[in-house]
């Protein structure tokens, strides 16, 4: 849009029509959302029955959610008003895609080091197709239904629980192995698992500190 010009009041500029069509910043974040969800679930499928589509299908999905979050982005920068905070705008889009980018380093390090799926691994990734899902559902409820979105918080909190045990499990056993290569390689897999969810648990807590700015 322009700027003010002299003479011109503050309601007419605002009355002015590019100013009148506001950027829809919850569907933008609900969209970024969406595709991270997606990518944890492609996460899930490739674990459970890795190959190579199902590989390049979650690094796919990977790229499509860092241009949704690099559009957002562009669109708070140019933004008059947003009805969050830009900085929180930015905290929580970068928590939500640092959950998809350890979807992809899991995917790429299995190839790399010839790491084999097992059950922890598809356990975890299991637990986090549903963090992601409920982590989408908390920024898709939001806007209208702020009370949903604490109550998708909470069970995002709980899975993160969950992952964490059944992290603890398969270093416990993992570590029962007496090759060497195979640990480290298979201990960096399950760690990035883990960080996926202590992301997802973080965008959580952003959106609980969101709410209670907006209500």
């Amino acid at each position: 849009g322009r700027h003010l010009r002299a003479g011109e009041s503050l309601l007419q500029w605002m009355k002015l029509p590019w100013f009148q069509k506001r950027k829809d910043f919850f569907g933008m974040l609900e969209r970024h959302a969406a595709k991270m969800a997606e990518g944890l679930t492609a996460l899930s499928e490739f674990i459970a029955d890795p190959s190579d589509d199902r590989a390049e299908r979650v690094v796919a999905l990977e790229h499509e959610a860092d241009e949704l979050r690099r559009r957002t982005l562009a669109e708070v920068d140019q933004a008059f008003v947003t009805p969050i905070d830009r900085e929180d705008i930015a905290h929580l889009t970068a928590a939500v895609d640092e959950v998809i980018d350890y979807a992809k380093s899991t995917v790429e390090e299995m190839h790399l080091f010839g790491v084999r799926t097992d059950r922890y691994l598809q356990q975890m990734a299991s637990e986090l197709a549903q963090a992601a899902g409920e982590l989408h559902a908390a920024i898709g409820s939001l806007r209208d239904r702020p009370g949903e979105t604490l109550e998708h918080v909470t069970r995002v909190r709980k899975i993160e629980n969950v992952i964490e045990h059944i992290y603890r499990e398969a270093l416990v056993e993992l570590f029962k192995d007496e090759d060497v290569k195979r640990i480290l390689a298979t201990r960096e897999v399950y760690r990035h698992l883990s960080n996926a969810a202590d992301r997802a648990e973080a965008a959580a807590g952003l959106l609980g500190d969101i709410v209670v700015k907006i209500t």
